[in-house]
């Protein structure tokens, strides 16, 4: 459930309180021991199989804990806001009763309230199992899909006029605050305070648009690894921020820009973009690249100031919670250099996919699948099935032009914000190829193809078995692979210069392909 350090701020009643609820009698005969923790707004007692977060009566800038009335209400807000994503953990909010001196969990009438919940190990946290090297990647990416479903059920919320201005605002007082904590760092953090201020400014407009089109949503307020488990199997989110709305409704790319940057900021851009590649999949919202960065950067900024602000009330755990690794990361996120786009070519069953899931982690980059965003433009799902005949229906010329186009201006939005991308489609006309190359030129970003071959007996044969399974995006038929080989332009001389050409029958040293990649 966490660590902290012991902090004399309690009123006599609750300390003679967190005493007693220190004692294993208090929670029967099962339980032998009870460990302590401490932050600034709670105290959590552990005892083997449950946990009760009881908060402090504090009153500062940020919380109004000091009543009983407001505790009861805020210990009901955080139950409502995990069991969205964490039913499993959160038990319920038991009253406590008798007195400070002698408390009995679940007694009335109440003096006091806990939340009551599924106590887990320190070790299930997510920032543990990351810096431990076992966070199993197939865990985060059905977190992924299970967050984007969940910020797609939120209502959208439409945010007080001058939000956006004012969430500028609060990323330049961020860094304002940081400052002092770090003295020996003033160049980096005006710098960074500059940075701030004017990408804000650049952005503003498409905050304010991306407002106006339900992009703010009510969700779990602080998604960093601390605040993340790994239990049977599957990635659990908790502790969602209860106290002030403002910070967590919010835009849904602000949210997912806390758990990408805390993986950067723990050395893991493989999982980074694995996981944010699996989330705009998903969901769709690539729209929010052109605020990710300035997000990412705000994000590990709040992060350096939160562990820097432990290290001064002694909350640190011994060098553990150094600001500089959010810092570091900062500074690199506001300075990226020339992106990189990859576009795929090869006929159906060809490996691209397969081929373009191994590198997202190596380039690393950004991946969006053209038989995703068919679909979409559709309104269908990802599994759906159109029965579209052999070019016609959703794969007519009109359908293609469309899907290349949405491709077009993700590209776009991808490579004007800094980020490495690549495109996962057929490319197998000339002119779809040449319109990429030119999204790369005028965004200033290098360009490569990925030619992806494999011979037509083990086409066929990847296609059938695909068919059979019927869980892929991809309608291809061997019919359709028929129709692509008659009509397909093959790359030309100036196009092979700038091409990697990938036997996807053979052995693939995809560290070796990544490296090549990026050099282009």
């Amino acid at each position: 459930m966490g660590r902290g350090r012991a902090q004399d701020d309690a009123r006599p009643d609750h300390r003679a309180l967190v005493a007693a609820l220190a004692r294993p009698e208090c929670y029967g005969p099962a339980v032998h021991e009870v460990r302590v923790v401490e932050t600034h707004i709670s105290w959590v007692f552990l005892t083997g199989e449950r946990a009760y977060k009881v908060k402090k009566p504090v009153k500062l800038p940020f919380v109004d804990f000091s009543t009983l009335e407001l505790r009861k209400r805020f210990c009901d807000e955080e139950l409502r806001l995990n069991r969205r994503l964490a039913p499993e953990l959160y038990l319920g909010v038991v009253p406590i009763g008798g007195s400070p001196q002698a408390p009995r969990i679940g007694a009335t009438p109440p003096f006091e309230y806990a939340i009551e919940m599924r106590q887990f190990p320190d070790d299930a946290r997510l920032d543990r199992q990351v810096e431990a090297g076992s966070l199993p990647a197939g865990a985060l990416l059905e977190f992924a899909d299970r967050l984007a479903q969940f910020h797609d059920r939120q209502p959208p919320l439409a945010p007080p006029a001058g939000a956006a201005t004012d969430s500028v605002a609060a990323a330049v007082t961020n860094v304002d605050e940081l400052e002092p904590y770090l003295p020996d760092e003033h160049e980096r953090v005006a710098k960074l305070r500059a940075w701030t201020k004017r990408e804000g400014e650049a952005i503003l407009p498409t905050l304010e648009r991306r407002a106006a089109g339900g992009a703010h949503r009510e969700c779990h307020g602080d998604l960093h690894l601390e605040n993340l488990l790994l239990t049977d199997g599957r990635v659990v989110a908790f502790d969602a921020l209860e106290f002030d709305r403002k910070l967590r409704e919010i835009d849904v790319a602000s949210e997912t820009s806390f758990l990408v940057m805390d993986l950067l900021a723990h050395g893991r851009a493989d999982l980074a973009y694995a996981f944010l590649t699996r989330y705009l999949e998903t969901g769709g919202d690539y729209d929010g690249l052109a605020v990710l960065r300035f997000y990412l950067v705000n994000r590990a900024l709040v992060r350096a100031k939160v562990r820097a602000l432990k290290a001064a009330q002694q909350y640190a755990e011994h060098g553990r919670d150094a600001p500089a690794p959010y810092l570091d990361l900062a500074a690199e996120l506001a300075a990226p250099g020339s992106p990189l786009l990859v576009v795929t070519h090869g006929l159906s069953g060809s490996g691209k996919t397969h081929v373009t899931t191994e590198l997202i982690g190596r380039l690393p980059a950004l991946r969006v699948r053209s038989d995703l965003e068919r679909k979409r433009l559709l309104g269908l799902s990802a599994d759906a099935r159109t029965a579209s005949p052999v070019g016609g229906g959703s794969y007519d010329p009109g359908a293609s032009e469309q899907t290349y186009g949405r491709l077009a201006d993700i590209a776009r939005t991808a490579l004007e914000h800094g980020f490495n991308l690549i495109v996962d489609a057929a490319f197998l006309r000339r002119p779809e190829r040449e319109q990429f190359r030119g999204v790369a030129l005028r965004s200033g970003a290098r360009f490569a193809i990925l030619d992806c071959t494999a011979p037509e007996a083990e086409l066929r044969r990847r296609i059938e078995a695909r068919a059979a399974r019927g869980r892929d995006a991809s309608e291809a038929t061997t019919a359709v692979l028929d129709w692509q080989l008659e009509t397909q332009e093959p790359l030309d001389a100036g196009e092979l210069a700038h091409s990697e050409r990938v036997d996807t029958s053979a052995g693939i040293d995809y560290g070796a392909l990544a490296g090549r990649l990026a050099r282009s």
